[in-house]
C-alpha cells in the first residue's frame, strides 16, 4: 500500500468510525495532517482522491466536508466503469448476466412494496412505449424508465443505483436490437405488459417470472447477435 493509499484509508476510518459523520467539516489541512501523522502533501492527495470518490466535498473558500454518503452518490462511478466495460463483448454479456440475477428479484420485491402512485408511474412509461413502437430511440428511453420506476418502487436506493449502473448501460444493446430486429418492439412490449399486469396484482412470484423471461430474452438475443458478428465468448472450461 502506497503512502497516499494509507492516508486515504486513515481518513476513511475516521468516516467509518463516526468521528467524521456525514455532513461534518474536516479540520484545516495542517491540523488534519498532524492529527493523522501525515505530511500536508499526503493529506491533500488523500482528500483529492476521496473527493473524486464522492466521500468528501471540497467547497472552495469554505473547507472540506463529508458528503451525505448516500448510495446514489457513492456508487455514481459505477455507470462510468460499466460504460467502458461495454468495449468488450464478453463484459457486455457479463453485465447481462448480472442484470438477470438482480432484476427479477428486484421486480418481485417491488410487487410487495409498490404504491398506487408508483404503479401509475410504471404504467405511464408502458403507455409511452406503446405509442413509440416505431421510434426505436424513444421506445428504449421509456423501456429504461419503466424498469427504473419498477426498481424505485422497492425503496432500496442501493439496489436502484446498482441496477441503473448495469441495466441502464445496456440501453445501447436494446437500441441495437430494435434496429436490427423488426419483431423486437412487439416482444419487448409483450414482456413489459406481463410485468405490469403482475405488478398490478401485487403478485411477487409472477413478477419475478415475468421479469426473468424478459431479461433472459434480451440476453439470449445479445448472445446470438454477438456470435453472428464473430464475437464468440470463451468457455472457461475449454
Amino acid at each position: 500500500m502506497s503512502l497516499t493509499d494509507k492516508a486515504i484509508e486513515r481518513i476513511r476510518e475516521l468516516v467509518r468510525s463516526g468521528v467524521l459523520p456525514p455532513g461534518s467539516k474536516l479540520p484545516p489541512e495542517p491540523e488534519l495532517a498532524a492529527q493523522l501523522g501525515l505530511s500536508r502533501n499526503l493529506a491533500r492527495e488523500a482528500v483529492k482522491a476521496l473527493a473524486v470518490a464522492r466521500v468528501l466535498e471540497v467547497r472552495r473558500g469554505d473547507g472540506t466536508y463529508v458528503t451525505s454518503l448516500q448510495p446514489s452518490l457513492l456508487l455514481e462511478g459505477l455507470s462510468g466503469a460499466v460504460e467502458l466495460l461495454q468495449i468488450d463483448p464478453g463484459a457486455l454479456l457479463d453485465l447481462a448476466e448480472v442484470r438477470r440475477l438482480l432484476e427479477p428479484a428486484a421486480t418481485a420485491l417491488a410487487a410487495t412494496r409498490i404504491s398506487d402512485a408508483g404503479l401509475t408511474e410504471v404504467e405511464r412509461h408502458l403507455e409511452a412505449m406503446r405509442e413509440a413502437r416505431d421510434d426505436v430511440e424513444r421506445f428504449n428511453v421509456h423501456d429504461a424508465a419503466f424498469h427504473r420506476a419498477v426498481v424505485a418502487a422497492t425503496g432500496n436506493e442501493s439496489l436502484l443505483t446498482l441496477l441503473e449502473g448495469v441495466s441502464g448501460r445496456t440501453l445501447r444493446a436494446r437500441v441495437l436490437r430494435g434496429t436490427v430486429d423488426a419483431e423486437a418492439a412487439a416482444q419487448t412490449l409483450a414482456d413489459h405488459e406481463a410485468i405490469f399486469a403482475a405488478l398490478a396484482n401485487r403478485d411477487a412470484a409472477l413478477c419475478q417470472a415475468a421479469a426473468l423471461l424478459h431479461v433472459s430474452n434480451t440476453e439470449q438475443w445479445l448472445r446470438q447477435h454477438l456470435e453472428s458478428s464473430g464475437h464468440r465468448r470463451e468457455d472457461p472450461a475449454e
